[in-house]
């Protein structure tokens, strides 16, 4: 089922994802729309919060053509996409890489965000199991995107002060269209 994605302004956005105690058929059912709700809209990750949700639960489909070079592609190989993600929490970053990042909850928008290159997630998967993946590249910035949005910090939190002095008007008009929050 097509979910309706929220858009920046929206209260929702910056609220924090509550722990989820235990997986239900419901949450699973519940992290399949989002997938389908993802790949209508072009996007490759979900956090539950761009859907009007408060679980802490998101959903990632990087495919491997995103990646720059053929070592991240050969390391992010043993990360079983579509990653669906309950209660996930960063338990190492290493590096910095540099790169334009966008979000669903941000149509038509997005400016370089400064993200470690390399992140290791422990979480829950959809059949109650814990799982660690470890990312480099553009999947471990979708990782790093996602679980952001489930302590409620958005990809603008992390742009520099200029490029968000060009994106002042846009922000703004969009904030005002969907609640008005900041």
């Amino acid at each position: 089922m097509l979910l309706e994605i929220v858009k920046y302004g929206a209260k929702v956005l910056r609220e924090m994802a509550t722990p989820v105690p235990a997986i239900t058929p419901a949450l699973v059912a519940a992290a399949h729309d989002m997938l389908e709700t993802m790949y209508k809209a072009k996007g490759v990750g979900l956090a539950a919060q761009q859907v009007g949700r408060l679980e802490a639960m998101c959903v990632i489909d990087v495919p491997a053509s995103c990646e720059d070079d053929e070592e991240t592609k050969a390391y992010n190989a043993a990360v079983e996409m579509p990653l669906i993600m309950f209660n996930p929490v960063i338990v190492a970053t290493e590096g910095s890489q540099d790169g334009r990042e966008g979000c669903l909850s941000f149509p038509n928008m997005g400016a370089p965000v400064v993200r470690p290159a390399q992140v290791t997630c422990q979480y829950t998967d959809v059949n109650g199991l814990m799982q660690i993946a470890s990312a480099k590249g553009f999947l471990a910035r979708a990782i790093l995107h996602e679980t952001d949005h489930l302590k409620g910090v958005l990809y603008v939190d992390h742009v520099s002060a200029v490029e968000k002095l060009k994106l002042a008007k846009r922000l703004q008009k969009l904030a005002d269209q969907n609640g008005g929050n900041l």
